[in-house]
Protein backbone atom coordinates (compact mmCIF):
# COMPACT_ATOMS: atom_id res chain seq x y z
CA UNK A 1 0.00 0.00 0.00
CA UNK A 2 1.08 3.56 -0.76
CA UNK A 3 0.00 6.57 1.25
CA UNK A 4 -0.12 9.95 -0.50
CA UNK A 5 -0.65 13.31 1.15
CA UNK A 6 -2.02 16.23 -0.84
CA UNK A 7 -3.05 19.87 -0.46
CA UNK A 8 -4.63 22.54 -2.65
CA UNK A 9 -5.71 26.15 -2.55
CA UNK A 10 -9.43 26.68 -1.99
CA UNK A 11 -10.09 27.76 -5.59
CA UNK A 12 -8.35 24.60 -6.85
CA UNK A 13 -9.96 22.16 -4.40
CA UNK A 14 -12.56 20.83 -6.86
CA UNK A 15 -9.96 20.28 -9.59
CA UNK A 16 -7.66 18.57 -7.08
CA UNK A 17 -10.42 16.19 -6.00
CA UNK A 18 -11.32 15.26 -9.57
CA UNK A 19 -7.68 14.76 -10.57
CA UNK A 20 -6.99 12.44 -7.61
CA UNK A 21 -10.22 10.53 -8.24
CA UNK A 22 -9.17 9.85 -11.84
CA UNK A 23 -5.58 8.98 -10.91
CA UNK A 24 -6.48 6.60 -8.08
CA UNK A 25 -10.03 5.53 -8.95
CA UNK A 26 -11.47 6.63 -5.62
CA UNK A 27 -12.53 9.76 -3.77
CA UNK A 28 -9.77 11.50 -1.81
CA UNK A 29 -10.58 12.77 1.67
CA UNK A 30 -8.84 14.54 4.51
CA UNK A 31 -5.58 15.26 2.67
CA UNK A 32 -4.64 11.55 2.42
CA UNK A 33 -5.04 8.90 -0.29
CA UNK A 34 -4.28 5.21 0.36
CA UNK A 35 -3.84 3.17 -2.80
CA UNK A 36 -2.20 0.07 -4.26
CA UNK A 37 -1.19 2.26 -7.25
CA UNK A 38 2.42 3.41 -7.27
CA UNK A 39 2.33 6.81 -8.91
CA UNK A 40 5.30 9.09 -9.49
CA UNK A 41 5.08 11.62 -6.67
CA UNK A 42 5.77 14.41 -9.18
CA UNK A 43 2.78 13.62 -11.38
CA UNK A 44 0.20 15.70 -9.53
CA UNK A 45 0.76 19.35 -8.59
CA UNK A 46 -1.26 18.66 -5.44
CA UNK A 47 0.49 15.54 -4.06
CA UNK A 48 3.11 16.41 -1.45
CA UNK A 49 4.56 13.09 -0.29
CA UNK A 50 4.32 9.34 -0.95
CA UNK A 51 5.04 6.71 1.68
CA UNK A 52 5.42 3.04 0.83
CA UNK A 53 3.72 1.46 3.86
CA UNK A 54 6.20 -1.41 4.21
CA UNK A 55 5.81 -1.74 7.99
CA UNK A 56 2.58 -1.50 9.97
CA UNK A 57 1.72 -1.81 13.65
CA UNK A 58 -1.12 -1.22 16.08
CA UNK A 59 1.07 0.90 18.35
CA UNK A 60 4.18 3.04 18.08
CA UNK A 61 5.98 0.76 20.52
CA UNK A 62 5.23 -2.26 18.34
CA UNK A 63 6.48 -0.40 15.28
CA UNK A 64 9.75 0.49 17.02
CA UNK A 65 10.49 -3.20 17.47
CA UNK A 66 10.42 -3.67 13.69
CA UNK A 67 12.64 -0.75 12.69
CA UNK A 68 16.04 -2.30 13.62
CA UNK A 69 15.51 -4.84 10.83
CA UNK A 70 15.58 -2.17 8.10
CA UNK A 71 18.50 -2.65 5.69
CA UNK A 72 20.28 0.59 4.73
CA UNK A 73 23.26 -0.88 2.84
CA UNK A 74 25.51 1.75 4.39
CA UNK A 75 23.30 4.66 3.30
CA UNK A 76 22.48 7.61 5.56
CA UNK A 77 18.82 8.16 6.42
CA UNK A 78 16.24 10.62 7.66
CA UNK A 79 12.79 10.02 9.20
CA UNK A 80 9.96 12.45 8.42
CA UNK A 81 6.73 12.35 10.39
CA UNK A 82 3.75 12.93 8.13
CA UNK A 83 0.47 14.07 9.65
CA UNK A 84 -2.44 11.70 9.10
CA UNK A 85 -5.55 11.92 11.27
CA UNK A 86 -3.58 12.46 14.49
CA UNK A 87 -3.40 15.56 16.71
CA UNK A 88 0.33 15.65 17.45
CA UNK A 89 1.88 19.09 17.75
CA UNK A 90 5.23 20.10 16.24
CA UNK A 91 7.35 19.05 19.23
CA UNK A 92 5.59 15.69 19.51
CA UNK A 93 6.17 14.96 15.83
CA UNK A 94 9.89 15.72 16.18
CA UNK A 95 10.06 13.42 19.22
CA UNK A 96 8.47 10.60 17.22
CA UNK A 97 11.03 11.12 14.43
CA UNK A 98 13.91 11.01 16.90
CA UNK A 99 12.55 7.90 18.62
CA UNK A 100 12.21 6.06 15.31
CA UNK A 101 15.63 7.21 14.10
CA UNK A 102 17.29 6.11 17.34
CA UNK A 103 16.45 2.42 16.80
CA UNK A 104 17.34 2.25 13.09
CA UNK A 105 20.81 0.77 12.63
CA UNK A 106 22.59 3.37 10.55
CA UNK A 107 23.69 6.98 10.37
CA UNK A 108 21.06 9.71 10.42
CA UNK A 109 21.63 12.80 8.26
CA UNK A 110 19.08 15.59 8.59
CA UNK A 111 20.34 17.59 5.60
CA UNK A 112 21.49 15.26 2.84
CA UNK A 113 20.11 11.84 3.69
CA UNK A 114 20.47 9.15 1.05
CA UNK A 115 17.34 7.35 2.23
CA UNK A 116 14.13 9.13 3.24
CA UNK A 117 11.56 7.35 5.41
CA UNK A 118 8.02 8.37 6.26
CA UNK A 119 6.29 7.75 9.58
CA UNK A 120 2.54 8.19 9.96
CA UNK A 121 -0.42 7.40 12.19
CA UNK A 122 -3.63 6.89 10.24
CA UNK A 123 -6.95 5.34 11.26
CA UNK A 124 -5.43 4.16 14.52
CA UNK A 125 -2.51 2.30 12.91
CA UNK A 126 1.16 3.21 12.50
CA UNK A 127 2.92 3.07 9.13
CA UNK A 128 6.58 3.30 8.14
CA UNK A 129 8.39 3.03 4.82
CA UNK A 130 10.37 4.71 2.06
CA UNK A 131 9.19 8.23 1.35
CA UNK A 132 9.37 10.44 -1.73
CA UNK A 133 8.80 14.19 -1.86
CA UNK A 134 7.17 16.11 -4.70
CA UNK A 135 9.83 18.37 -6.24
CA UNK A 136 7.20 20.65 -7.83
CA UNK A 137 8.85 20.35 -11.26
CA UNK A 138 6.01 22.34 -12.80
CA UNK A 139 7.06 25.48 -10.92
CA UNK A 140 9.96 26.17 -13.29
CA UNK A 141 7.52 26.01 -16.23
CA UNK A 142 5.74 29.13 -14.99
CA UNK A 143 8.51 31.33 -16.40
CA UNK A 144 8.05 30.85 -20.13
CA UNK A 145 9.74 33.05 -22.74
CA UNK A 146 6.40 33.33 -24.58
CA UNK A 147 2.97 33.48 -22.95
CA UNK A 148 -0.69 34.44 -23.34
CA UNK A 149 -2.42 36.46 -20.63
CA UNK A 150 -5.37 34.03 -20.96
CA UNK A 151 -3.27 30.84 -20.87
CA UNK A 152 -4.09 28.09 -18.39
CA UNK A 153 -2.21 28.39 -15.09
CA UNK A 154 0.67 25.91 -15.10
CA UNK A 155 -0.55 23.95 -12.08
CA UNK A 156 -4.06 23.67 -13.56
CA UNK A 157 -2.60 22.56 -16.90
CA UNK A 158 -0.69 19.75 -15.18
CA UNK A 159 -3.82 18.58 -13.38
CA UNK A 160 -5.83 18.70 -16.62
CA UNK A 161 -3.21 16.52 -18.35
CA UNK A 162 -3.73 14.00 -15.55
CA UNK A 163 -7.49 14.12 -16.12
CA UNK A 164 -6.80 13.19 -19.72
CA UNK A 165 -4.10 10.54 -19.23
CA UNK A 166 -5.08 8.87 -15.94
CA UNK A 167 -2.56 6.83 -13.97
CA UNK A 168 -1.38 4.60 -16.84
CA UNK A 169 0.52 6.73 -19.34
CA UNK A 170 2.74 4.24 -21.18
CA UNK A 171 0.31 3.54 -24.03
CA UNK A 172 -1.46 6.90 -24.19
CA UNK A 173 -1.36 9.14 -27.25
CA UNK A 174 -2.68 12.66 -26.65
CA UNK A 175 -3.35 15.70 -28.82
CA UNK A 176 -3.77 19.37 -27.90
CA UNK A 177 -5.31 20.79 -31.09
CA UNK A 178 -5.54 24.38 -29.76
CA UNK A 179 -2.18 24.34 -28.03
CA UNK A 180 -1.51 28.09 -27.87
CA UNK A 181 1.90 28.69 -26.30
CA UNK A 182 2.30 25.03 -25.32
CA UNK A 183 1.46 25.10 -21.60
CA UNK A 184 -0.32 21.73 -21.72
CA UNK A 185 2.33 20.22 -24.01
CA UNK A 186 5.15 21.12 -21.62
CA UNK A 187 3.39 19.60 -18.61
CA UNK A 188 2.55 16.41 -20.49
CA UNK A 189 6.07 15.99 -21.92
CA UNK A 190 7.60 16.57 -18.48
CA UNK A 191 5.60 13.54 -17.28
CA UNK A 192 6.76 11.37 -20.17
CA UNK A 193 3.40 11.45 -21.94
CA UNK A 194 3.24 11.14 -25.73
CA UNK A 195 1.49 14.30 -26.90
CA UNK A 196 1.29 16.44 -30.03
CA UNK A 197 0.17 20.03 -30.45
CA UNK A 198 -1.53 22.01 -33.18
CA UNK A 199 -2.79 25.56 -33.58
CA UNK A 200 -4.39 27.63 -36.31
CA UNK A 201 -2.41 30.71 -35.28
CA UNK A 202 1.15 30.86 -36.71
CA UNK A 203 2.26 33.14 -33.85
CA UNK A 204 1.03 30.60 -31.28
CA UNK A 205 2.88 27.77 -33.03
CA UNK A 206 6.07 29.84 -33.10
CA UNK A 207 5.66 30.72 -29.40
CA UNK A 208 5.00 27.11 -28.43
CA UNK A 209 8.17 25.99 -30.21
CA UNK A 210 10.20 28.64 -28.41
CA UNK A 211 8.78 27.52 -25.05
CA UNK A 212 9.35 23.82 -25.73
CA UNK A 213 12.95 24.44 -26.75
CA UNK A 214 13.50 26.65 -23.69
CA UNK A 215 12.74 23.70 -21.39
CA UNK A 216 14.59 21.16 -23.51
CA UNK A 217 11.57 19.42 -25.05
CA UNK A 218 11.27 18.41 -28.72
CA UNK A 219 9.19 20.27 -31.28
CA UNK A 220 5.81 18.50 -31.20
CA UNK A 221 3.79 21.36 -32.72
CA UNK A 222 2.40 21.95 -36.18
CA UNK A 223 0.33 24.63 -37.86
CA UNK A 224 -3.14 23.44 -38.81
CA UNK A 225 -6.89 23.31 -38.31
CA UNK A 226 -8.10 20.73 -35.75
CA UNK A 227 -11.21 20.15 -37.85
CA UNK A 228 -9.04 18.66 -40.59
CA UNK A 229 -7.09 16.17 -38.45
CA UNK A 230 -6.93 12.62 -39.86
CA UNK A 231 -4.85 10.74 -37.23
CA UNK A 232 -6.34 8.90 -34.23
CA UNK A 233 -5.61 9.71 -30.58
CA UNK A 234 -6.64 8.28 -27.24
CA UNK A 235 -7.52 11.64 -25.73
CA UNK A 236 -7.69 15.29 -26.76
CA UNK A 237 -7.21 18.26 -24.46
CA UNK A 238 -9.01 21.32 -25.79
CA UNK A 239 -8.87 24.74 -24.19
CA UNK A 240 -11.56 26.43 -26.29
CA UNK A 241 -10.25 29.68 -27.83
CA UNK A 242 -11.40 32.95 -26.26
CA UNK A 243 -10.08 36.40 -25.44
CA UNK A 244 -10.85 38.95 -22.77
CA UNK A 245 -13.72 40.44 -24.77
CA UNK A 246 -15.44 37.46 -26.39
CA UNK A 247 -15.82 33.70 -26.50
CA UNK A 248 -16.20 31.35 -29.44
CA UNK A 249 -19.78 31.37 -30.87
CA UNK A 250 -21.81 28.27 -30.05
CA UNK A 251 -21.95 27.22 -33.70
CA UNK A 252 -18.14 27.19 -33.93
CA UNK A 253 -17.85 25.38 -30.60
CA UNK A 254 -20.20 22.71 -31.94
CA UNK A 255 -18.13 22.28 -35.11
CA UNK A 256 -14.98 21.82 -33.01
CA UNK A 257 -16.67 19.32 -30.69
CA UNK A 258 -18.02 17.34 -33.65
CA UNK A 259 -14.60 17.23 -35.29
CA UNK A 260 -13.07 15.86 -32.08
CA UNK A 261 -15.31 12.82 -32.41
CA UNK A 262 -13.47 11.81 -35.59
CA UNK A 263 -10.02 11.40 -34.04
CA UNK A 264 -10.28 11.14 -30.23
CA UNK A 265 -11.93 8.51 -28.03
CA UNK A 266 -12.00 10.82 -25.01
CA UNK A 267 -11.50 14.51 -24.39
CA UNK A 268 -10.97 17.04 -21.63
CA UNK A 269 -12.54 20.31 -22.69
CA UNK A 270 -11.95 23.66 -21.00
CA UNK A 271 -14.40 26.51 -21.61
CA UNK A 272 -15.39 29.82 -20.06
CA UNK A 273 -19.09 28.89 -20.12
CA UNK A 274 -21.07 25.67 -19.49
CA UNK A 275 -21.35 23.61 -22.71
CA UNK A 276 -23.62 20.70 -21.76
CA UNK A 277 -25.96 21.42 -24.66
CA UNK A 278 -23.16 21.53 -27.26
CA UNK A 279 -21.65 18.31 -25.87
CA UNK A 280 -24.98 16.53 -26.19
CA UNK A 281 -25.48 17.79 -29.75
CA UNK A 282 -21.98 16.56 -30.67
CA UNK A 283 -22.76 13.11 -29.16
CA UNK A 284 -20.26 13.41 -26.31
CA UNK A 285 -21.12 11.86 -22.95
CA UNK A 286 -20.21 14.08 -20.00
CA UNK A 287 -18.48 11.69 -17.62
CA UNK A 288 -17.12 14.11 -15.02
CA UNK A 289 -16.87 17.86 -14.66
CA UNK A 290 -15.50 20.53 -12.36
CA UNK A 291 -14.73 24.23 -12.29
CA UNK A 292 -11.65 26.33 -11.64
CA UNK A 293 -12.34 29.85 -10.40
CA UNK A 294 -10.16 32.84 -9.69
CA UNK A 295 -11.81 36.11 -8.65
CA UNK A 296 -14.82 36.49 -10.98
CA UNK A 297 -13.37 34.29 -13.76
CA UNK A 298 -14.44 30.65 -13.98
CA UNK A 299 -13.20 27.86 -16.22
CA UNK A 300 -15.50 24.87 -16.83
CA UNK A 301 -13.64 21.58 -17.21
CA UNK A 302 -15.48 18.65 -18.82
CA UNK A 303 -14.22 15.07 -19.10
CA UNK A 304 -16.12 13.44 -21.95
CA UNK A 305 -16.15 10.24 -23.95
Amino acid sequence: MYIYTYASHEEEAALCQLELQILFGEQARGGVVCSSIKLSVDRSPFIKRRIAAELQADSFEELLLKLPHIELDGKTFKVLYTSGDDSFNYDERRQLERAAGAVIRGTADMRRAERLFGLMKLNGRWYFGKAAENNALWLKHQSKPQNYSTALPTRAARAIVNLAAGSEISSQRLIDPCCGMGTVLIEALSMGIDIEGMDLNPLAVKGARVNLAHFGYPDRVRLGDMRLLKENYDTAIVDMPYNLCSVLPESEQLLMLESLRKYAKRAVIVTTQPIERQLELASWYLKKSTTLSKASFTRYISVVE
